[in-house]
């Protein structure tokens, strides 16, 4: 598989979406839409011809682009697998905008837990992360008082809310949020600015007279590709002889492209697989580490991950723990466990299909499970004390 083929295969999970189809008749002796094996879309012209001289709101009906959309939307989602997904133009360019990390909004990847609309990750250093969103919130209702909105999320699609909540820079967005070990919901009111979310940071911190990089993913975007090698060079530059080690980031990071986790894997293994794509004829795809790389494979390494770490980012923790490279420190994963190819077509509409599933090099699938880390911690309760990189480096240090 080349470089072009790979970047297509995208893990990222700001864009699940839950369609539901809504069924009808209309009349006995119409038809159906398949025949034996053969697909008859003359049934379809008849529905639609029903609707021309039936349906009340005639403009509607009028809006051939939403109708079309609308019909391959219902015939993917009818697979019933969330993260295969129809993304009309609008949608496809916002999908597409958040894999390059630069969109317009208040900074939250959207996906669901137990069929309710939720917080997947606040991206760093966005109004949702200033304003204390945490991952797992689950989202209840949206209010946009310039709008005239006040809609309530029960049964709302994933496309939907994204539409609801991102809108003009400098305008208010109210979310009521459930989050579990909190009485009751409760209100965050965000201005809504432009998003720019960078693919990693370096941060250097003290302990113990121990000097530690800390690097921060926030996306497997494509600046990562770029990024990731000057972050290498700066830690190989600036280590010094009180170098203690690296904490690898990866909180909150709902995934991304597939290379990208490979590419960072390579810089701390010397050699062997880091994820197997296993498609549905059986036929297995591996991922091994690039020999060229290894940069930082003699470096002392421990990782922290938590419920919004998902995909590339459970890629590349878990070829980690199998390889016995790192500690996984902080809460368990998301679980995200099947790979997902692009198809962009010319009017601007993408399809995201489920072409395989990925196993660590153990040969384990973690989807809908999670990776467990070797030392769980549980974040605290005030945001000004990061009570789990704390423990992070005091493990790295010992």
């Amino acid at each position: 598989m080349n470089l072009k083929n790979i970047r297509n295969v995208v893990l990222s999970l700001a864009f699940l979406s839950l369609v539901s189809l809504v069924s009808f008749k209309i009349g006995e002796g119409q038809g159906s839409l398949v025949e034996g094996n053969q697909w008859n879309m003359s049934m379809m012209w008849k529905v639609k011809d029903v609707l021309s001289n039936k349906f009340l709101e005639k403009d509607k009906v009028k809006d051939t682009d939403a109708l079309k959309y609308g019909a391959i939307e219902g015939m993917v989602a009818a697979l019933d697998d969330p993260y295969t997904m129809y993304l009309p133009p609008e949608e496809n360019k916002s999908a597409n905008e958040d894999l390059a990390g630069e969109f317009a909004g208040v900074g939250i990847s959207l996906g669901y837990k137990d069929k309710t609309l939720a917080v997947m990750s606040p991206l760093a250093k966005t109004p949702a992360d200033r304003a204390g969103v945490m991952a797992g919130d689950l989202i209840l209702k949206i209010v946009d008082k310039n709008k005239k909105l006040d809609k309530d999320t029960t049964g709302i699609s994933l496309n939907e809310a994204v539409k609801l909540i991102r809108g003009e820079k400098g305008t208010d967005v109210t979310l009521t949020l459930y989050r579990d070990g909190k009485s009751g919901t409760f209100d965050v009111t965000l201005t809504r600015d432009d998003i720019e979310v960078p693919g990693l940071e370096l941060e250097w911190k003290e302990s113990n007279g121990k000097k530690v990089a800390w690097i921060k993913f926030y996306k497997f975007s494509e600046q990562v590709f770029d990024e990731w090698s000057k972050i290498v060079n700066q830690i190989k530059t600036e280590k010094g002889d009180n170098y203690g080690g690296i904490v690898l980031d990866l909180r909150n990071n709902p995934g991304g492209y597939l290379q990208a986790s490979v590419d960072v894997a390579s810089d701390f293994l010397t050699d062997g697989v880091v994820v197997k794509q296993e498609s549905s004829a059986g036929i297995t795809d591996t991922y091994t580490v690039d020999k060229t790389k290894g940069a930082l494979a003699n470096d002392k390494l421990v990782v922290l991950i938590n419920g919004g770490s998902a995909s590339a980012s459970e890629i590349l923790a878990g070829a980690l723990k199998d390889h016995n490279r790192a500690k996984l420190i902080g809460e368990k994963s998301f679980g995200k466990g099947t790979v997902q190819e692009t198809q962009e077509f010319k009017d601007g509409s993408g399809l995201h299909v489920t072409i395989a599933k990925w196993l660590l090099p153990s040969g384990k699938n973690i989807h809908k499970e999670g990776i467990a880390p070797d030392v769980e911690v549980k974040s605290g309760d005030d945001p000004k004390v990061d009570v789990q990189l704390d423990k992070a480096i005091e493990i790295l240090l010992k």
